[in-house]
């Protein structure tokens, strides 16, 4: 499974990058998260790893994320070490050329057993909610900002 998605935040790529990768915004813009715990001491780097708890309709889960590369102001990817929808992601971020962040996003994964019969709902599903948390992303650091 494969996911592209490109958006734009209308902020400098290093303000876009320290916002996405502090856990402590993690539930504000990707909103089915309802515990973000570090599992590594110091500041985000690449190493670093988060226990994140997820809620998707009834379904509640636990997995570990790790930081598998780590430019500030320019690529993260975030890997999952243990989790029940192994599906990793990058995102990069350039200059938009007006003082704002151009911003591509890749996310993918094989999906196992029963979750490989589901994996083109999956796949919607996965690529809905990953719009909607880059939404609130833009909109939480256009409006902190302001």
């Amino acid at each position: 499974m494969r996911i592209e998605q490109d958006f734009t935040v209308r902020r400098p790529p290093g303000e876009v990058f320290a916002y996405m990768t502090d856990p402590a915004n993690l539930k504000a813009w990707q909103p089915t998260k309802l515990a973000v715990e570090p599992l590594t001491d110091g500041p985000p780097r690449q190493g670093y790893r988060l226990k994140e708890r997820t809620k998707v309709g009834l379904r509640t889960w636990d997995q570990v994320v790790e930081f598998t590369e780590f430019e500030p102001g320019r690529a993260f990817t975030t890997h999952i070490v243990d989790g029940a929808v192994p599906v990793d992601g990058r995102w990069t971020l350039a200059d938009d050329g007006a003082g704002g962040t151009r911003a591509h996003f890749v996310a993918w994964g094989d999906l196992n057993g029963a979750l490989r019969l589901l994996a083109p709902v999956m796949k919607r599903g996965i690529a809905r909610s990953f719009r909607h948390y880059h939404e609130l992303l833009a909109q939480n650091v256009e409006a902190a900002a302001r």
